[in-house]
């Protein structure tokens, strides 16, 4: 076979069903009819509570996609719990194995709930650094978590799943934003003129202005400032000519060291930005102050005080 007929093979696909398809499975090779009895009632009083609560029980297309949410529900719950107790096991046969296990002795109820309340701790995650009313607001809260269960926990048994994978990269995703939110809270907690109290949230802009107030020294932590306070302090740092890298490090000294990192990255990051590098020269402050802006948004002001 030459190079590039072997190119062209196509590639291989693996077969991955829900982890409770992949459990009963192994339930069928067994001889436990009354433990699949006890099974099938417990998924179908599961299927009827997620009919009432995300679906239409009215409607037999509501029934069936509820049959759906009710099988990733389920595995979702499985695949948590199997990693947990049997993690060097997860991917083989024996992963399976130790889900049905789990079915049989915790009840196919208690699993469900343990996957419904990852999906419901994801939610309440920040999707991005940008943070408004309608993040907090109960109403459009539970609307993203209906629509964040239906997005993971949609399987049909028939077919792979792979809603297990793709809430682990949703958790990392929202884990790094709330960190980065977290540390933007504790920077307006500690803001030098007093806590800043706004409900809206420019995470990113925050950070960054309290990296570019920081180079002007004495581990001042400014997360919110209006044109006034900025004229004030580019004056100063063009007047005192101050070592940049000695006001970054008094900044991280004053910072928990669980948010270090996360302003350690940015003051690499706008170490030799434009804003930076113009804050000591002549341009015009009309001009840095919109550069600011692009920086910090919603967290500067141009209005005077």
């Amino acid at each position: 076979m030459t190079a590039g007929a072997a190119t062209m093979l196509p590639a291989i696909v693996i077969e991955k069903p829900p982890r409770l398809v992949r459990a009963i499975r192994q339930l069928a090779g067994q001889s436990g009819g009354d433990e699949a009895a006890a099974l099938a009632d417990e998924l179908s009083g599961i299927t009827a509570m997620v009919a009432e609560k995300f679906t239409n029980d009215r409607t037999a297309e509501g029934i069936a996609r509820a049959q759906l949410l009710t099988v990733g529900g389920v595995s979702l719950g499985l695949e948590h719990l199997v990693r947990e107790e049997g993690p060097d096991i997860a991917d083989r046969e024996e992963g399976d194995v130790l889900a049905l296990d789990l079915l049989v002795d915790e009840g196919a109820e208690f699993v469900f709930q343990q996957g419904f309340r990852l999906v419901r701790d994801l939610a309440s995650m920040p999707e991005d650094s940008l943070v408004g009313e309608y993040d907090t607001d109960p109403v459009y809260s539970q609307r993203r978590l209906k629509e964040l269960f239906v997005d993971l926990c949609t399987a049909d048994p028939g077919e792979s799943w792979s809603g297990f994978e793709r809430y682990l990269g949703q958790l990392r995703q929202r884990q790094e934003v709330q960190a980065i939110v977290d540390c933007a809270r504790w920077l307006r907690r500690h803001h030098d003129e007093g806590p800043v109290k706004d409900p809206d949230l420019n995470a990113e802009g925050v950070i960054a202005l309290a990296i570019v107030f920081a180079i002007e020294g004495g581990g001042r932590i400014v997360a919110r400032c209006g044109q006034k306070e900025f004229e004030r302090f580019v004056k100063a740092v063009r007047k005192k000519a101050p070592d940049y890298e000695a006001g970054w490090a008094a900044l991280l000294a004053r910072i928990p060291a669980p948010h270090q990192q996360i302003v350690a990255d940015r003051i690499a990051s706008y170490r030799n930005s434009t804003l930076i590098q113009n804050i000591g020269g002549k341009t015009p402050l009309a001009q840095l102050f919109v550069e600011l802006e692009n920086y910090a948004g919603s967290e500067s002001d141009a209005e005077y005080p």
